[in-house]
């Protein structure tokens, strides 16, 4: 008999065993909901400001107040707004803005006017006078939208 050649014992590399997929997870009560619900913002104030406008300091304050964001973060979002608005009406630009139903800031470009001699003087009749040219300009125009015209019209 021949013999035999020893067998050699190969370990193979054992796989990771599949990951398990995790149970969906069950809904919690609705009692349990509620409480996990973020604060709801404060209640709006619609009173009337008798007084004076509010100044840019008193704006932020009222408006870190009522929204319940920190009067630094305001101002950011103020001035942010203020940078958006440029982009839009700066020259090669779109040349509008809409703060939606609220107002239209715009722009309006007037041609440049020639002098003019001998035109009637409208605020002395019967004398005559001279008009200087005037420049090309760029006039910004603001309208108000149906929320403003409504809020104004409720008042």
């Amino acid at each position: 008999m021949a013999a035999k050649k020893p067998v050699k014992k190969t370990v193979a590399a054992k796989k990771p065993a599949p990951a398990k997929k995790a149970a969906p997870a069950k809904k919690a009560a609705p009692a349990a909901a509620k409480k996990a619900a973020p604060k709801a913002a404060p209640k709006k104030k619609n009173t009337a400001i008798f007084a004076e406008p509010l100044s840019k300091t008193q704006l932020l304050a009222e408006l870190a107040d009522n929204t319940g964001v920190a009067k630094k973060e305001v101002s950011l979002i103020i001035e942010e707004l203020g940078d958006v608005i440029e982009r839009h009406l700066k020259k090669k630009a779109a040349g509008s803005f809409i703060l939606p139903g609220i107002l239209k800031i715009y722009t309006k470009k007037k041609p440049a006017q020639k002098a003019k001699k001998g035109v009637p003087n409208p605020f002395k009749p019967g004398e005559l006078m001279d008009v200087p040219a005037k420049p090309a300009s760029t006039q910004v125009k603001v309208r108000p939208l149906k929320k403003l015209k409504d809020m104004a019209a409720s008042a």
